[in-house]
């Protein structure tokens, strides 16, 4: 007989036990670990305030695109990709309340200055990163 569901998606009924069986333990499985299962590794968060300062007397640099870019590792699937994208204000200084830790990429783009790029690691709960800019070499 053909295996159907029940109204509890962990749960598959057939009439024939022994293909049925491995069902059930997945679905036991999936109720022991939660929806999202044991595959899913839990990255610890921390806070990160990047100062953006540029030129000879260190001025902060208020509207500044921050970018910060980071892998978030998957093993079933490919590697997600993903980018926190911040501004600064007048202090020059952008706050990240859940940066993960680990190797991230910060950026740093910015109207009239040269643009920043540099890898970090992130490993205390609140950290903070100091970012000069420096001005573009003037065209001809």
């Amino acid at each position: 007989m053909f295996p159907y569901e029940t109204a509890n998606p962990n749960v598959l009924v057939s009439s024939d036990r022994g293909a049925c069986l491995g069902w059930e333990l997945v679905g036991a499985e999936r109720a022991r670990f939660g929806r999202q299962g044991a595959h899913r590794k839990v990255r610890s968060v921390s806070r990160v305030t990047i100062e953006v300062s540029g030129g000879e007397q260190g001025a902060p640099v208020e509207n500044a695109s921050v970018y910060l870019k980071y892998v978030e590792e998957r093993k079933l699937k490919k590697d997600k990709k993903v980018e926190l994208n911040v501004k600064t204000n007048r202090d020059g200084t952008a706050h990240i309340p859940e940066a993960p830790t680990g190797r991230v990429l910060v950026q740093v783009v910015a109207e009239g200055w040269k643009t920043y790029g540099r890898w970090y690691d992130i490993t205390e709960t609140k950290q903070t990163i100091k970012v000069r800019l420096e001005k573009p070499p003037r065209w001809y």
